[in-house]
């Protein structure tokens, strides 16, 4: 039984027994692990709080044959999932943690996918603009959360393969400018009107939410955007394109739709 130290997003944990947890780890170096933590929850344990759900850690595994669970005997915590009472928060970090177990395969390294994990969870955690460190736990923006789930996202669609087309159609590479355009689902993105014809599950996608997907596709929740407004549609896409890739919708993509939803207007 080989020993390793790694880097990992802790994804989830079962309790196992009274103190132990099986843990589904995404690690940097050796892909998605499942391991066994023997007495991860006693009061003095090797793992403190290392493998809290979404924790940033680095944890030493001892790999065992195939078709076996690996034993992780101790982690040491790098970074912490802290967003204080935000509700937005809670929920984009349950969903990513479906999200990027659903999207990996043991024991297959996916660095890039790694990184995404690890900074979305830090992302997330930071303080606000002007906030001390120590304001950590505080209320975060929902919209500032809602910016860097959908640039996670367009991270991983990246890295598997799978990032619509955004600027060119898809089909025949012309240029899709700034206006309303017809969005594929099935057909890899953006289609251009001679190429949208006789295509199924086509939706059309207004000058904002298309903006808003091309911001976020870089970094643009960085910025203050204009077309923020547009969130709900860009959300919308997002659940649709994720759902056909995987072929069902994760359980937690329904808080979403309800935590990000925009306010109804007061009747009088």
């Amino acid at each position: 039984m080989t020993a390793e130290k790694v880097r990992a997003v802790v994804l989830r944990a079962i309790p196992f027994g009274e103190t132990s947890a099986i843990v589904t780890l995404l690690t940097r170096e050796a892909g998605k692990v499942r391991g066994l933590a023997k007495g991860a929850w006693r009061p003095k344990s090797k793992f403190d709080a290392a493998l809290d759900l979404l924790s940033v850690c680095q944890v030493l595994v001892h790999r065992r044959s195939s078709g076996s669970l690996d034993l992780l005997t101790e982690a040491f915590l790098e970074h912490r999932f802290r967003v204080g009472d935000s509700q937005p928060a809670v929920a984009a970090g349950l969903y990513l943690a479906e999200l990027f177990d659903a999207v990996t395969v043991d024991a297959d390294p996916q660095p890039a996918l790694f990184d995404l994990a690890a900074s979305a969870v830090r992302m997330l955690s930071r303080p606000r603009p002007g906030q001390s460190s120590a304001a950590e736990t505080s209320r975060l923006d929902p919209q500032t959360v809602a910016m860097v789930l959908v640039h996670t996202e367009l991270g991983i669609l990246q890295q598997l393969g799978q990032f619509p087309a955004l600027h060119s159609c898809a089909e025949c590479g012309a240029s899709l400018g700034d206006a309303r355009t017809a969005f594929g689902m099935l057909s890899g993105g953006g289609l251009c009107q001679r190429c949208r014809r006789g295509k199924r599950a086509v939706v059309s996608v207004s000058p904002p939410a298309l903006a808003l997907l091309r911001n976020l596709a870089g970094n643009g929740f960085a910025q203050t955007l204009s077309n923020c407004d547009a969130m709900g549609e860009v959300r919308a896409i997002m659940n649709t394109l994720l759902s056909n890739l995987l072929g069902y919708r994760l359980k937690t993509s329904r808080w979403l739709s309800t935590t990000f939803a925009p306010p109804r207007e007061k009747t009088r």
